[in-house]
C-alpha cells in the first residue's frame, strides 16, 4: 500500500506531502490544475519513463519520495533480495533528478538502478487509464492474466518441467548426431589404424628396450674383435703356449741347478694359472657378444616401425597401446551409435508427448477459464450502460514455450455485429475506460498487493454510469487500497478519502498543491463538480445526496 508521497521541485509543485490512505482515495481538481503532475511525479521515483523535463523552474533539483507499506509475502521482497537491498515491511523510494538531467535513486536509503525501480514498480503500483500502455491494454500481458484467473499455477509449473525436459532430450540427441557424424567422417581412417595398430601391437616400454638391444648388438661386433685378437694372443698358440714351453724347459733344468729354479719356476706357475683363468673368461666373453646379424635386422625393423606408428599418430611411443584403445572405443561408439541415437529419438517423443499432453490439458484450462472471464465481463459491462457490448479472450494456436502453445488476447466489439479487435484499438476513449473498469474487477483477486491507479478512467461517462464506475472503483477498494483522478462527482462522492488539486500564485510563479478535504469541503467540491464556478445551494444539496 501506497502510504505517503513527498514531492519537492517537481514542475509546478514546489513542495508537496501526502499521506494515503486504505480504500478509494480521490483527487479531484480543475483541469490544469497539476493532477496529471501527480502521476509525472509517482512514475518519476518508480522509475518510469515519462517527461525528459520534471525539474521545476530556477530549482536545482527535483526530488520524490514514496513510503509503501509491506505484507511479509509482497513479492517485492524478492527483488530487494536478489538485488542486495534492504528490506522490512516498510519500503522507502527516492529519487532525485538534478537540471543538468541526471538522476540518482535509492532504496531504503541503498543507492540502487533505475532498473530495480521499474521491477519494484510493477509489484506496487497498476495504472489504469485511456493512456495505459503497461497493463490491461498491453496484450503482451493478457495470458498472464488469464493465468491468474484460472489458477493455472501448478500446471503451469508441470508444463515449465517437462519443456526443459523436451530440451535437454533434443540436445542429448543433437548432441550424439553430431558426434555419430564426426565418427562416421572418419571411420575409414579409425578401421585402418585400429588394424595397423592390433598388427603391430606395441608394448609399453618395448621402444626403449628395443633401442638398448640395437645399440648393444651394433657396438658388439666392434668389441669382439679386440676380444678375438685378445685371445689368439692369451691362447695355447701365444702368451699360454710360451709360458707352459718356458714351464717345461725349466723344470728338465732343474735337476742340474740344485735350488737356483725353485722360486722361478713356482712364480711362473702361477702366473701360468692367472693366464689360464683370463682366457677362459675372455672364452666366455667371447661367447656372450655372439649374435645373429639377422637378430639385430629384426631388432631395428621393429624399432624403426614403432618410431614411425607414434610420429604417424603424433603421439610418444609408450602410448600407442592406449591411443589404439581410444580408437577402438570410438569404432564402439560408431558401432553402438546407431543404435544409441534410436534410444535418444525414443526419449525426445515420449517427452515432447508428455509436453503436448500437459500443454493440452493447460490449454483447455485456459479456454474454460476465458469463457468464464467473457461472462463474468459481460456481466460487469450492462451496469456500466454497455449491454450490447462483446468482450472476447481470445485464445489462439502459438508456437510452443514454457508456458504452453497459447496466444492469450483481449479482444471487443462495441456493438453486436461489428468487427472485433484489440481492446485499445477498437473501443472509444469512455468505452474504453469502462472495459478496462469491468475487466479490472473481474481480475482482481481478494488478497491484491498491488495499489491501483485510475486516471480518469470515468472520462465520458455520467449519470447513472459514472455512479456504476464509482461503486466499481469502490469494490475494488475494499481490503486494498485505489487512487483515482476524476471529474465525476458521481466517482469523488463514493471516495473514502477526498484531495483536491489546486493551483495558486505566489511571487508571480504559477504553483500546484493538493488539499485534504473534510467533510463540509468535499461538499463543496462535490457541489463545483456538479456546477461548476459558481456553487449553489442547490448544487450544494445535490452533492449531501451523493455523499449519503
Amino acid at each position: 500500500m501506497l502510504r505517503a508521497l513527498d514531492i519537492r521541485d517537481m514542475l509546478i509543485i514546489d513542495r508537496l506531502e501526502l499521506a494515503f490512505q486504505p480504500g478509494l482515495n480521490v483527487l479531484t481538481g480543475e483541469t490544469g490544475a497539476g493532477k496529471s503532475i501527480l502521476l509525472d511525479s509517482l512514475g518519476f521515483v518508480l522509475g518510469w519513463r515519462g517527461r525528459a523535463e520534471l525539474v521545476r523552474a530556477g530549482a536545482e533539483q527535483g526530488e520524490v519520495v514514496a513510503e509503501f507499506g509491506l505484507s511479509s509475502d509482497h513479492p517485492a521482497h524478492a527483488i530487494l533480495d536478489e538485488a542486495g537491498l534492504p528490506g522490512g515491511d516498510e519500503l522507502i523510494l527516492r529519487r532525485v533528478n538534478r537540471s543538468d538531467g541526471r538522476k540518482t535513486a535509492w532504496v531504503n536509503d541503498r543507492r540502487c538502478s533505475g532498473e530495480v525501480l521499474r521491477r519494484l514498480s510493477e509489484t506496487l503500483i497498476e495504472l489504469h487509464g485511456q493512456h495505459d500502455d503497461r497493463g490491461l491494454l498491453d496484450p503482451k500481458g493478457h495470458r498472464a492474466l488469464l493465468d491468474a484467473f484460472a489458477e493455472t499455477d501448478a500446471q503451469r509449473a508441470e508444463v515449465r518441467m517437462l519443456w526443459s525436459a523436451v530440451g535437454k532430450a533434443r540436445k542429448g540427441l543433437e548432441t550424439a548426431e553430431a558426434e555419430l557424424a564426426a565418427v562416421r567422417d572418419e571411420e575409414d581412417f579409425l578401421r585402418h589404424a585400429v588394424a595397423e595398430l592390433d598388427k603391430l601391437d606395441p608394448q609399453p616400454g618395448e621402444e626403449a628396450e628395443l633401442d638398448i638391444r640395437r645399440r648393444m648388438m651394433q657396438g658388439a661386433e666392434k668389441v669382439r674383435e679386440s676380444v678375438v685378437r685378445a685371445h689368439e694372443i692369451m691362447g695355447s698358440g701365444g702368451a699360454e703356449g710360451a709360458m707352459g714351453d718356458a714351464l717345461r724347459w725349466l723344470e728338465g733344468a732343474m735337476a742340474d741347478t740344485e735350488d737356483l729354479l725353485t722360486a722361478p719356476v713356482a712364480s711362473l706357475e702361477r702366473a701360468l694359472n692367472e693366464l689360464s683363468e683370463a682366457v677362459d673368461g675372455v672364452e666366455r666373453s667371447l661367447e656372450a657378444l655372439e649374435f645373429n646379424p639377422h637378430e639385430l635386422e629384426q631388432v631395428e625393423e621393429r624399432l624403426f616401425a614403432i618410431r614411425a606408428m607414434a610420429r604417424k599418430h603424433d603421439v610418444v611411443a609408450d602410448v600407442l597401446g592406449t591411443f589404439a584403445e581410444e580408437l577402438r572405443g570410438r569404432l564402439a561408439a560408431l558401432d553402438a551409435g546407431e543404435g544409441n541415437i534410436a534410444d535418444l529419438r525414443a526419449a525426445l517423443n515420449a517427452a515432447q508427448a508428455d509436453y503436448d499432453k500437459a500443454a493440452e490439458a493447460l490449454s483447455a484450462k485456459r479456454k474454460a477459464a476465458a469463457a468464464k472471464l467473457d461472462a463474468a465481463v459481460m456481466g460487469e459491462l450492462a451496469p456500466l450502460k454497455m449491454e450490447r457490448a462483446v468482450f472476447e479472450t481470445s485464445v489462439r494456436d502459438a508456437e510452443a514455450g514454457p508456458d504452453g502453445r497459447d496466444q492469450v488476447e483481449f479482444v471487443v466489439a462495441t456493438n453486436p455485429g461489428a468487427p472485433a479487435g484489440p481492446l485499445g484499438k477498437i473501443a472509444s476513449g469512455g468505452e474504453l475506460s469502462r472495459f478496462l473498469l469491468a475487466l479490472k474487477v473481474c481480475l482482481t483477486s481478494d488478497d491484491s498487493n498491488v495499489t491501483m491507479i485510475f486516471d480518469e478512467i470515468d472520462r465520458g461517462v455520467g449519470g447513472a454510469t459514472a455512479d456504476a464506475v464509482g461503486r466499481r472503483l469502490k469494490a475494488l477498494a475494499d481490503g486494498g487500497q485505489v487512487l483515482v483522478v476524476t471529474h465525476s462527482p458521481q466517482v469523488a462522492a463514493l471516495g473514502a478519502h477526498h484531495w483536491r488539486v489546486q493551483k495558486r500564485v505566489e511571487n508571480e510563479a504559477t504553483l500546484s498543491e493538493v488539499v485534504p478535504l473534510d467533510a463540509g469541503a468535499r461538499i463543496d467540491e462535490v457541489a463545483r463538480m456538479l456546477s461548476g464556478d459558481t456553487i449553489t445551494d442547490e448544487a450544494r444539496a445535490a452533492a449531501r445526496a451523493l455523499l449519503g
